[in-house]
């Protein structure tokens, strides 16, 4: 069990780092900081506990889905899609400055993180509430980008 949640600690981490590095400038850059914004948008610092929180609780959630799971193979599929999104993201967003297809990206990645909600509920039940916290962020982050689609 540990030695699990350590892996996709190390995996969901990695694609966080990889997304960054792939962000270019990111939010510093004069692109992003010359866009006009959602009102909602927090300040930068909670990017970075938020992202922290949810990758710990995705993790143990990964963890304890895969211990109770018969098809491993359907889940290592669906978690590499997730993954995929998850670093696609950034470059998408920040690098090549193409908002809509982060939006695409970014809406794919929460309807992706909502079927395993409910797809793998009767295996975890309440266990699956360690996904609430990435559901929840993707649902705001999705509003954020959204806002920035339709009004620039």
């Amino acid at each position: 069990m540990i030695q699990r949640i350590l892996i996709f600690l190390l995996i969901n981490f990695g694609a966080l780092a990889l997304g960054g590095i792939f962000a270019g400038q990111g939010a510093s850059s004069d692109w992003y900081q010359n866009l006009n914004k959602a009102p909602w948008t927090p300040p930068g610092w909670v990017f970075g506990v938020a992202w922290t929180a949810i990758m710990i609780a995705f993790s143990v959630y990964m963890d304890y889905l895969y211990g109770q799971v018969e098809n491993k193979t359907q889940l290592g599929i669906l978690f590499g899609i997730q993954w995929i999104l998850n670093v696609a993201w950034n470059p998408a967003f920040f690098y090549f400055h193409q908002p809509m297809i982060g939006l695409i990206i970014i809406s794919a990645l929460t309807l992706l993180v909502l079927f395993f909600l409910i797809w793998y509920w009767k295996d975890l039940t309440w266990y699956s509430a360690f996904l609430l916290p990435y559901l929840i962020w993707l649902l705001i982050a999705t509003s954020l980008n959204s806002y920035i689609v339709f009004n620039n």
